[in-house]
Order: structure tokens, then C-alpha cells, then sequence
């Protein structure tokens, strides 16, 4: 007689959750704990959570994290202080951003254009600006005046006034005051370096060595953009090109030499254009002529036979039309 075989029944397999599902999860059971230990703590009363075995009444004040000494106690108000003050932690879920130095930044009007922006119709860009706040600066300092002194300051050289221009003194070491500079402007007047370089035939290279020619820079007058000028003084540059060229008479040899070698270049120059042009005149006279030469060419336009049985050919000049008759023998 056989007995039944009883077999186990195999318990159900759980489903899988996905990763988000396992994580919804997880959240629930976190705040059902919390909840139920907040729910626990408030019925439990103050004497049930102060009673831990610790000992004491409830509303003591029990020493937890005393310093052993003095010291300690200094140590540990200052790491407190210190991260008290310790920047906060930046959020990362905000992403990448930069850091500007405000002190750093020039003011830019915030994209507003104001009158002293513009020069005519156009508008000045931000590295002219700059030029022309520098070029101020640079104004400024050099026409600061020092303390008159009656005994110490410099006189000027034609009146022995005090009031001088310093602006002069510091540039071109000439000690003269203002009213003696528009006085005598044979002496003191600005010359740019275009006029030195024409009326007193001076070069590049001495207009640009301070130490024989001192110079003044002034901006531009036709644009901010163009280089400053270089203003020199007329004494200085008559007493330069005195000495370059044996004085006033050798300036006046030298401009005259130039002169007429200027004109000279100007006549040479238009006397070649006009052999030039003559030299094409002549090829196109020649080349007409050659054209209006015409030779004939004639070919048989028709046969004839006289009363005395002679036979002729005409013939005819296929490019003007003359006519010839020829006697075929």
C-alpha cells in the first residue's frame, strides 16, 4: 500500500520593483519611523526622557561638554567663532557660475550713451574714452603749479614777473609768463612738426630727440583717434636750424636750391609725358596711314565680246567696287 507523497508548496516570488519604485519606498518607510518616534516622544512626558539612568531633576542643567581647563575653553570659543564666520557651503544643485571682482569692473553706463560719448555723428568707442581720460590725467599733473616763493621761484626773462608759465619751464626750461608769450610770438609761439619740417627743413630723426628739440604733446584736434601733436617751441627750433644751415641766409640758399629742383623734376617729368604722347601720336598717324592704303583686289565679274569678235572680262574689286576690263587674247 503506498502512501501519498505530500509536496511543499513553493511561496510566491515578489515582484521587482524598478529603482524608482525601490526608492519611493524607502522615503515612505523613513517618514512612518519618524512620525512614529516624534508621536512616542510627546507622550512620554519630561520626567520619562530626562529619567535615562543619568540621574537628577529634569530642569537642572547638566554639564555636557565642560573644558577641563581654561585653555580648552579659549580653543573652543574660537573654533565656534571661527565657524561662525566660515562662508556657507554652496548649493551644487545651482550649477556652474563665476566670480567677478566689482572692484575691478569700470563703470559702463549700463548701456545708456550719454552726450560726452558721442563725437559729431559717431559714437566714441570704449578705448577712446580711455585715451582721453588718461590724456587728462596726464594734463592735469603737468600743469600743476608749484608754491611762489619771492626769494626761490623763477622770474620770467622779459617782465621779471613771478606768475610764469610752468607748463613751459618743465617742458622746454624757458622761464616766461603768459602775457610775454602772446606778447612775443616770434620767440614763444608753438610750432606743429609740419612746420618745422617745411619752413625750417628739419628731419624725423631731429624732431624726435628731445634732447635737441623738447616738445610738448597736445591731442589731436581733427580726431582722437589720430596721435598726438608735437608742438616745439619757435626760439629753439630757429636756433637749430640756424646752426644746421649757417643762419637765416643759408636757409633761405638751401629752400631756393630745393625749389628750383622741384620745378626742375616738374618740367622733366612733363616733358617725357609729351614725348610720350607724341611717340603714340605718331604710331596712330602712321598706323591710319597704313590703314587708309587700300589695295585692289579683283576677280571676274563678267565676260563680253566686242563687234570685232574680241572677247574682254570684266572685272571688279570685290572691297571698294572698281571696275577694269581686261582683253583675253
Amino acid at each position: 500500500m503506498s502512501t501519498p507523497s505530500t509536496s511543499t508548496p513553493t511561496p510566491p516570488t515578489p515582484p521587482t520593483l524598478t529603482p524608482s519604485q525601490a526608492r519611493l519606498a524607502a522615503l515612505n518607510r523613513l517618514k512612518a519611523k519618524n512620525k512614529l518616534t516624534s508621536t512616542t516622544n510627546a507622550t512620554a512626558g519630561p520626567s520619562t526622557r530626562d529619567n535615562d539612568g543619568s540621574g537628577g531633576h529634569p530642569y537642572v542643567h547638566k554639564a555636557g561638554n565642560v573644558p577641563s581647563t581654561a585653555r580648552n575653553m579659549v580653543q573652543q570659543q574660537q573654533q565656534s567663532k571661527d565657524e561662525a564666520q566660515a562662508p556657507l557651503r554652496r548649493d551644487p544643485g545651482l550649477g556652474k557660475y563665476f566670480e567677478y571682482d566689482l572692484s575691478k569692473l569700470h563703470n559702463s553706463r549700463g548701456g545708456f550713451l550719454t552726450e560726452e560719448d558721442k563725437e559729431g555723428d559717431r559714437i566714441k568707442s570704449i578705448v577712446e574714452l580711455a585715451r582721453e581720460k588718461e590724456r587728462e590725467k596726464r594734463m592735469i599733473r603737468e600743469g600743476e603749479e608749484p608754491a611762489i616763493i619771492i626769494d626761490k621761484s623763477p622770474r620770467c626773462v622779459e617782465c621779471n614777473t613771478l606768475e610764469i608759465n610752468h607748463q613751459f619751464l618743465k617742458v622746454f626750461d624757458v622761464t616766461v609768463c603768459k602775457n610775454c608769450e602772446k606778447k612775443y610770438p616770434e620767440k614763444y609761439s608753438l610750432l606743429t612738426k609740419t612746420e618745422c619740417k617745411e619752413d625750417y627743413l628739419l628731419t624725423d630723426p631731429e624732431l624726435k630727440d628731445e634732447d635737441l628739440l623738447p616738445h610738448l604733446l597736445r591731442p589731436n584736434p581733427h580726431a582722437s583717434t589720430y596721435s598726438n601733436m608735437m608742438l616745439f617751441l619757435r626760439i629753439q627750433v630757429e636756433k637749430v636750424a640756424w646752426d644746421k644751415w649757417g643762419g637765416p641766409e643759408g636757409l633761405d640758399n638751401e629752400w631756393k636750391r630745393r625749389e628750383e629742383f622741384k620745378k626742375r623734376k616738374r618740367e622733366e617729368k612733363f616733358e617725357q609725358g609729351l614725348r610720350d604722347l607724341r611717340k603714340r601720336t605718331r604710331n596712330n598717324l602712321y598706323q591710319r596711314k597704313q590703314e587708309s592704303e587700300h589695295i585692289h583686289r579683283f576677280e571676274d565679274a563678267d565676260e563680253m565680246v566686242d563687234e570685232s569678235g574680241d572677247r574682254k572680262v570684266l572685272q571688279r574689286c570685290f572691297g571698294c567696287g572698281a571696275e577694269q576690263e581686261i582683253e583675253v587674247l
